[in-house]
């Protein structure tokens, strides 16, 4: 099958979302965390955490429109500078996957979906207890994206959490070994696992390929 613009934008809505999340391929499913001024958690789901550069520890999500829909991740990062970047591992997909529905400013996550809150001295975000892999950080900027009305919104890293068992050679992270998991779309699940691993490369290190 092949889709012109013109048909993408003709697409029912849902279709179209799904296509459209799910063709950059699997990616990071993520729980972000934060608290409300009035000491309320809240947790959502997210697949567009990005890493932004390491010198200083930058990391960004993408968020949709704010418009009329209530952004309790974004108001409450507002007023505290602080969230939390919770990995999802295979044990909690479904815990962590009904987080994306809509509840009131006065509801938590963590309760209503059956995940426990976890805080960590100097981080004012709660971290997902369930999670194995953790990041705690400090609220940067936000970046308004014109063309789509979303929002980059950038944050740096100022406490990390990583299982001993994920540390692997040469300081790589084993994601496979902590059940790291991805999503494709909306609401599709995929475990990783670990094919290979390569050195850092320097020119005159690249084999001869052949054309495939």
């Amino acid at each position: 099958m092949q889709y012109t613009k013109q048909e993408i934008a003709e697409m029912d809505r849902v279709q179209r979302i799904k296509f459209i999340n799910a063709v950059s391929g699997v990616k990071a499913a993520n729980l972000i965390g934060t608290i409300s001024d009035t000491e309320v958690t809240n947790v959502a789901i997210f697949n567009s955490v990005m890493h932004l550069g390491s010198d200083p520890a930058l990391m960004g999500f993408i968020l949709r429109p704010t418009g009329e829909v209530p952004r309790h991740t974004y108001e409450n990062m507002l007023a505290n500078g602080s969230f939390t970047i919770n990995h999802v591992n295979t044990g909690i997909i479904k815990n962590a996957h009904y987080t994306s529905a809509k509840f009131s400013d006065n509801e938590s996550e963590f309760d209503l979906c059956g995940l426990t809150e976890e805080f960590v001295t100097g981080v004012k975000a709660p971290f997902v207890k369930e999670s194995h892999l953790k990041i705690g950080l400090e609220y940067v900027e936000s970046i308004p994206i014109e063309r789509n009305g979303t929002i980059l919104v950038i944050g740096e890293i100022i406490h990390l959490v990583i299982p001993e068992n994920a540390i692997g050679e040469e300081e790589d992270i084993d994601l496979a070994a902590i059940e790291t998991t991805g999503i494709s779309g909306l609401n599709t699940y995929y475990e990783l696992k670990k094919l290979d691993r390569f050195p850092y490369v320097r020119r005159h290190e690249v084999p001869d390929f052949k054309v495939l």
